[in-house]
Protein backbone atom coordinates (compact mmCIF):
# COMPACT_ATOMS: atom_id res chain seq x y z
CA UNK A 1 0.00 0.00 0.00
CA UNK A 2 2.36 2.70 0.93
CA UNK A 3 4.55 1.61 -2.54
CA UNK A 4 1.25 2.16 -4.24
CA UNK A 5 0.72 5.23 -2.22
CA UNK A 6 4.52 6.45 -3.31
CA UNK A 7 4.07 5.63 -6.58
CA UNK A 8 0.70 7.22 -7.28
CA UNK A 9 2.19 10.58 -5.51
CA UNK A 10 5.53 10.56 -8.04
CA UNK A 11 3.09 10.48 -10.87
CA UNK A 12 0.84 13.11 -9.84
CA UNK A 13 4.39 15.35 -9.19
CA UNK A 14 5.35 14.54 -12.50
CA UNK A 15 2.35 15.43 -13.96
CA UNK A 16 1.82 18.58 -11.86
CA UNK A 17 5.33 19.86 -12.62
CA UNK A 18 4.77 20.03 -16.14
CA UNK A 19 0.98 21.58 -15.51
CA UNK A 20 3.20 24.05 -13.22
CA UNK A 21 5.68 24.76 -16.08
CA UNK A 22 3.59 25.53 -18.75
CA UNK A 23 1.34 28.05 -16.39
CA UNK A 24 4.70 29.56 -15.64
CA UNK A 25 5.76 33.04 -17.11
CA UNK A 26 8.85 31.03 -18.82
CA UNK A 27 8.14 30.43 -22.37
CA UNK A 28 7.38 26.71 -23.14
CA UNK A 29 10.18 24.56 -24.02
CA UNK A 30 13.12 26.90 -22.22
CA UNK A 31 14.84 26.99 -18.79
CA UNK A 32 14.45 28.49 -16.04
CA UNK A 33 17.49 30.97 -17.02
CA UNK A 34 15.43 31.17 -20.46
CA UNK A 35 17.47 29.03 -22.70
CA UNK A 36 16.00 26.87 -24.96
CA UNK A 37 15.65 23.29 -23.73
CA UNK A 38 16.02 20.12 -25.60
CA UNK A 39 13.08 18.98 -26.93
CA UNK A 40 13.96 15.51 -26.09
CA UNK A 41 14.39 16.55 -22.11
CA UNK A 42 10.60 17.71 -21.15
CA UNK A 43 10.38 15.81 -18.07
CA UNK A 44 13.89 16.93 -16.61
CA UNK A 45 13.16 20.68 -17.72
CA UNK A 46 9.97 21.34 -16.28
CA UNK A 47 11.25 19.30 -12.62
CA UNK A 48 14.36 22.12 -13.27
CA UNK A 49 11.73 24.58 -13.95
CA UNK A 50 9.54 23.94 -10.55
CA UNK A 51 12.83 22.94 -8.38
CA UNK A 52 14.02 26.81 -9.58
CA UNK A 53 10.92 28.03 -8.53
CA UNK A 54 10.92 26.21 -5.05
CA UNK A 55 14.48 27.55 -4.43
CA UNK A 56 13.50 30.80 -5.02
CA UNK A 57 10.90 31.15 -2.30
CA UNK A 58 12.46 29.02 0.06
CA UNK A 59 15.75 31.72 0.13
CA UNK A 60 13.23 34.44 0.06
CA UNK A 61 11.24 33.49 3.02
CA UNK A 62 14.23 32.32 5.08
CA UNK A 63 15.28 35.90 4.21
CA UNK A 64 12.00 37.74 5.17
CA UNK A 65 11.85 36.44 8.49
CA UNK A 66 13.60 38.93 11.58
CA UNK A 67 16.48 37.49 13.38
CA UNK A 68 14.20 37.12 16.61
CA UNK A 69 11.77 35.36 15.21
CA UNK A 70 13.51 32.38 13.99
CA UNK A 71 12.81 30.51 17.70
CA UNK A 72 9.09 31.46 17.06
CA UNK A 73 6.95 28.06 17.08
CA UNK A 74 2.73 27.96 17.07
CA UNK A 75 2.83 25.53 19.40
CA UNK A 76 5.71 23.17 21.23
CA UNK A 77 4.57 20.47 18.81
CA UNK A 78 6.05 21.71 16.01
CA UNK A 79 9.33 22.98 14.91
CA UNK A 80 10.24 26.63 15.19
CA UNK A 81 10.98 28.79 12.25
CA UNK A 82 14.52 28.07 11.79
CA UNK A 83 14.49 24.70 12.43
CA UNK A 84 12.32 24.15 9.27
CA UNK A 85 14.77 26.21 7.28
CA UNK A 86 17.47 24.20 9.23
CA UNK A 87 15.11 20.89 8.11
CA UNK A 88 14.78 22.01 4.46
CA UNK A 89 18.22 22.29 4.32
CA UNK A 90 19.50 18.82 5.49
CA UNK A 91 16.46 17.43 3.41
CA UNK A 92 18.53 18.93 0.38
CA UNK A 93 21.22 17.03 1.00
CA UNK A 94 19.71 14.04 1.81
CA UNK A 95 17.40 13.61 -1.51
CA UNK A 96 19.97 15.00 -4.42
CA UNK A 97 22.93 12.90 -2.90
CA UNK A 98 20.53 10.02 -3.66
CA UNK A 99 20.01 11.55 -6.71
CA UNK A 100 23.88 12.65 -7.43
CA UNK A 101 24.55 8.54 -5.84
CA UNK A 102 26.76 10.15 -3.37
CA UNK A 103 27.01 9.93 -0.08
CA UNK A 104 24.61 12.58 2.34
CA UNK A 105 27.78 14.92 3.96
CA UNK A 106 25.00 14.73 7.04
CA UNK A 107 25.30 17.78 7.81
CA UNK A 108 23.14 18.07 10.69
CA UNK A 109 21.80 21.98 9.92
CA UNK A 110 18.74 21.94 11.71
CA UNK A 111 20.08 20.75 14.61
CA UNK A 112 23.81 22.70 14.88
CA UNK A 113 22.76 25.87 13.02
CA UNK A 114 20.38 29.08 15.32
CA UNK A 115 20.88 32.22 13.78
CA UNK A 116 19.21 33.64 11.15
CA UNK A 117 22.51 34.18 8.84
CA UNK A 118 23.77 30.62 10.15
CA UNK A 119 20.68 29.14 8.74
CA UNK A 120 20.16 31.11 5.45
CA UNK A 121 23.71 30.53 4.29
CA UNK A 122 23.36 26.70 5.32
CA UNK A 123 20.06 27.02 2.98
CA UNK A 124 22.05 28.37 0.38
CA UNK A 125 24.87 25.92 0.40
CA UNK A 126 22.14 23.16 0.69
CA UNK A 127 20.98 24.59 -2.79
CA UNK A 128 23.63 25.05 -4.20
CA UNK A 129 24.19 21.54 -3.72
CA UNK A 130 20.80 20.38 -5.34
CA UNK A 131 21.46 22.18 -8.22
CA UNK A 132 24.37 20.14 -9.64
CA UNK A 133 21.47 17.02 -9.02
CA UNK A 134 18.44 18.86 -11.11
CA UNK A 135 21.23 20.85 -13.68
CA UNK A 136 22.95 17.00 -14.60
CA UNK A 137 19.55 15.27 -15.19
CA UNK A 138 18.17 14.24 -18.36
CA UNK A 139 14.87 12.37 -19.16
CA UNK A 140 17.12 8.86 -19.94
CA UNK A 141 19.52 9.68 -16.57
CA UNK A 142 16.12 10.09 -14.52
CA UNK A 143 14.76 6.77 -15.18
CA UNK A 144 18.17 5.12 -13.38
CA UNK A 145 16.88 3.84 -10.17
CA UNK A 146 18.38 4.39 -6.42
CA UNK A 147 17.62 2.86 -3.05
CA UNK A 148 14.87 4.92 -1.52
CA UNK A 149 12.73 4.45 1.57
CA UNK A 150 14.23 0.66 0.80
CA UNK A 151 12.88 0.76 -2.33
CA UNK A 152 13.81 1.23 -6.02
CA UNK A 153 13.04 4.29 -7.30
CA UNK A 154 13.86 6.47 -10.01
CA UNK A 155 15.83 9.39 -9.85
CA UNK A 156 13.04 11.51 -10.88
CA UNK A 157 11.01 10.21 -8.37
CA UNK A 158 14.02 11.37 -5.82
CA UNK A 159 13.90 14.95 -7.42
CA UNK A 160 10.53 15.25 -7.32
CA UNK A 161 9.42 13.49 -3.83
CA UNK A 162 12.44 16.98 -3.05
CA UNK A 163 10.20 19.35 -4.76
CA UNK A 164 7.24 18.11 -3.10
CA UNK A 165 8.70 18.48 0.35
CA UNK A 166 9.65 21.46 -0.15
CA UNK A 167 6.42 22.30 -1.04
CA UNK A 168 4.92 20.77 2.04
CA UNK A 169 7.59 22.95 3.98
CA UNK A 170 6.99 26.44 2.38
CA UNK A 171 3.36 25.87 3.78
CA UNK A 172 4.55 25.51 6.69
CA UNK A 173 6.61 28.74 6.30
CA UNK A 174 3.54 30.64 5.19
CA UNK A 175 1.92 29.83 8.34
CA UNK A 176 4.23 30.95 10.54
CA UNK A 177 4.90 34.38 8.59
CA UNK A 178 0.60 35.19 7.97
CA UNK A 179 1.31 35.11 12.03
CA UNK A 180 3.98 37.47 12.25
CA UNK A 181 1.72 39.41 10.30
CA UNK A 182 4.75 39.09 7.20
CA UNK A 183 3.82 38.65 3.36
CA UNK A 184 4.88 35.57 1.91
CA UNK A 185 7.13 35.39 -1.25
CA UNK A 186 4.47 33.91 -3.31
CA UNK A 187 1.51 36.21 -1.97
CA UNK A 188 3.93 39.07 -2.60
CA UNK A 189 4.85 38.39 -6.25
CA UNK A 190 0.99 37.62 -7.05
CA UNK A 191 0.41 41.00 -5.29
CA UNK A 192 2.95 43.02 -7.42
CA UNK A 193 1.74 41.19 -11.01
CA UNK A 194 -1.63 42.28 -10.32
CA UNK A 195 -0.38 45.88 -9.68
CA UNK A 196 1.46 45.65 -13.25
CA UNK A 197 -1.75 44.75 -15.24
Amino acid sequence: MKLHAMASAVVLFLVSTAAFAQDSKTPQGSNSKGEQASPANPFSTYNKIFYARMKTILVSSAEKMPEESYNFKPTEAVRSYGQIVGHVADAQYNFCSMALGEANPGLKIEQTKTTKADLVAALKGALAYCDKAYDSMTDASGTQTVKMFGMDMPKFGVLNINNAHDMEHYGNLVTYMRLKNIVPPTTEQAQAAQQKK
